[in-house]
C-alpha cells in the first residue's frame, strides 16, 4: 500500500536534520491521484509511520530498502534514523519522480517488486526491508520474498489485517494454512500491531496490521523449496481432508513411521502440521516417489 509523506524526529538520538514538511493536502492530490490499479491507498498519520520506522530499529550500518513508498510516508522518517544507505522502490513513475525530487537523499529506483529477484539482497550487508504493501500484491511478494532473501536482517511490512494473522498464525487454527506455513519456514512472524482504515486517503474498507519478518538461520530454512511448495498446495487444496486421504498412495511403511514419530497419523489435517514438519515431510515424500 502506497502512503504520504509526513514529518518526524530522529530515531536514533544522532544530530540528523528534522524530516521535511508534507505538502498540503491539494498540493499531494495534484501530483499523486490514488490509482485503483495500483492498489494505492495512502498513509496520512505521521504517527503510524514513525511507529512503522521504530519498528525497523534502524542503526547507521544498515541499508534500508523501502517497497512502495507512494507518497513518501516513511520516507522521512527513514531518513532521519540515519541509515548508512536507503534505497526506495516504487512502480508508478510519477510518485518516484516527486520522491526523489523532495528527498535526495533517498535513491529511488522505479520498479516491480514482484518482479525483482530479492536473492540479490544477500549481496548487501545488514539490510532491513520496510513496506506499506498494497493488498493485492502483499501475499505473493512475501512469498518470494521470504524464499528468496536469506540475510536480511529484519523487515517490517503493513499488510491487510486478516493477511497479518495468516502470516503469525500457529499450526491447529483456521487461520494457519499455505501461506502461514511457507513463510515461518523461511522466516519468524511476529504480529506487532493493528492500523485502522481511518489513517488511509482513501480510506480501504478493512483494517490493516504492521508485522515484523526475520528470516531464519540457514541449517532451519527448507533445502528443497521446490518440494515444499508442491506439498502445500496439494494439501491446503483439500485442506478439510486428512492427510491419509489426500496421500492416499504416497503414505507408505516409512511415511506412516515418521508421522508417528511426530505423533501423528494419517488422519490428522494439514493445518495440523508445523512449518518444520511439513518441510521434513515434502523431502520424505519426495525420496520416496524417487526411489
Amino acid at each position: 500500500m502506497k502512503r504520504e509523506r509526513q514529518g518526524g524526529r530522529p530515531r536514533n538520538g544522532r544530530d540528523t536534520p528534522a524530516p521535511r514538511q508534507a505538502p498540503t493536502g491539494g498540493e499531494r492530490e495534484a501530483y499523486a491521484r490514488p490509482k485503483r490499479s495500483l492498489g494505492q491507498n495512502f498513509l496520512s498519520d505521521p504517527n503510524i509511520a514513525a511507529k512503522i520506522v521504530a519498528a525497523l530499529a534502524i542503526t547507521a550500518p544498515d541499508t534500508v530498502v523501502e517497497i512502495g513508498p507512494g507518497r513518501g510516508a516513511l520516507t522521512p522518517f527513514i531518513l532521519a534514523a540515519g541509515p548508512g544507505s536507503y534505497l526506495a522502490l516504487e512502480k508508478d513513475r510519477d510518485l518516484a519522480v516527486r520522491l526523489a525530487r523532495e528527498h535526495p537523499g533517498a535513491a529511488v529506483a522505479m520498479v516491480d517488486a514482484l518482479r525483482l529477484d530479492w536473492r540479490r539482497l544477500d549481496s548487501l550487508a545488514r539490510v532491513k526491508v520496510v513496506g506499506n504493501l498494497p493488498y493485492n500484491i502483499a501475499s505473493p511478494l512475501l512469498w518470494d520474498l521470504c524464499a528468496g532473501a536469506s540475510r536480511f536482517d529484519r523487515g517490517v511490512f503493513m499488510v491487510q489485517h486478516e493477511v497479518a494473522r495468516r502470516l503469525a498464525a500457529l499450526p491447529g487454527g483456521r487461520e494457519y494454512g499455505a501461506l502461514s506455513a511457507w513463510v515461518q519456514a523461511f522466516a519468524r512472524v511476529d504480529y506487532l500491531f493493528k492500523v485502522p482504515p481511518t489513517v488511509f486517503r482513501p480510506m480501504p474498507k478493512v483494517d490493516s496490521a504492521v508485522v515484523a519478518v526475520t528470516p531464519l538461520p540457514a541449517d532451519r530454512r527448507p533445502q528443497d523449496p521446490a518440494a515444499l511448495a508442491g506439498l502445500l498446495k496439494q494439501l491446503f487444496s483439500l485442506r478439510r481432508k486428512q492427510l491419509g486421504s489426500i496421500l492416499k498412495g504416497s503414505l507408505d511403511a516409512a511415511a506412516l513411521e515418521w508421522l508417528a514419530g511426530q505423533a501423528l497419523s494419517g488422519r490428522n489435517r494439514p493445518e495440523e502440521l508445523s512449518p518444520r514438519q511439513l518441510t521434513e515431510l515434502a523431502i520424505l515424500l519426495k525420496t520416496r516417489s524417487s526411489s
